[in-house]
């Protein structure tokens, strides 16, 4: 009994942990925020709500990177226990590009939300950010165990939407970029190697089961 309450004490302070870190961005966002508005402080630039929306939506792209990387690290490392952050890292990443929307919404059209609809046709980088966001709804709605019973295997085709997510943001984040695609170049280059294991350990096991 006392290896597992170790073992279950170490998981809770490993998840308090990734909680207080995957929060640390937003508490650093909101006190440069409450600086400017008190203070009149030039903590988030020339255009605060710009860069609020920039770090708000690249903390979103990591943290879906993150979950991404989750699972070729424990292939890699053998270490099961990883997995139990994936779903965490994956709703941060949701919690991320929700706020990035929601700025976008409440304080870049200023609560003309009908304009939103006009900006997804005429703007290319805003039409493949709002339908990363959109794919990402159901994946953040089915993500609890209960969800996983009911849907048995259609969850984890359903879930694998996730890689045209990464793409979808990604391709985002380059075309708002347009000029300097350094950092958008990364994270591409990032989503590349993760996508690209995934489908060689797809090929190698198909291999393995031909062979047989």
């Amino acid at each position: 009994m006392a290896p597992a309450r170790k073992a279950s004490s170490g998981l809770i302070a490993a998840k308090a942990a990734v909680h207080a870190l995957a929060l640390t961005p937003l508490a650093i966002l909101a006190w440069q925020f409450y600086d400017v508005w008190q203070n009149g402080s030039d903590a988030l630039g020339a255009d605060p709500v710009a860069e609020i929306e920039h770090r708000t939506g690249l903390w979103a792209l990591r943290f879906l990177m993150i979950a991404l990387a989750v699972t070729p690290l424990r292939q890699l490392t053998g270490q099961s226990g990883l997995l139990r952050f994936r779903r965490m890292l994956g709703l941060y990443a949701f919690f991320y590009a929700t706020l990035h929307l929601s700025v976008y919404l409440g304080l870049d059209l200023r609560g003309y939300w009908t304009q939103i609809f006009e900006e997804i046709v005429k703007r290319p980088y805003i039409t493949v950010g709002f339908a990363a966001w959109l794919l990402l709804v159901p994946l953040a709605i089915t993500s609890t165990q209960g969800w996983m019973r009911r849907l048995g295997r259609r969850w984890g085709q359903l879930h694998k939407l996730v890689y045209a997510i990464g793409v979808l943001a990604v391709l985002h984040f380059w075309w708002l970029v347009k000029s300097d695609i350094r950092e958008p170049l990364l994270y591409a280059a990032i989503l590349a190697v993760l996508l690209g294991w995934r489908a060689w350990k797809a090929v190698s096991r198909r291999r393995t089961a031909a062979a047989r």
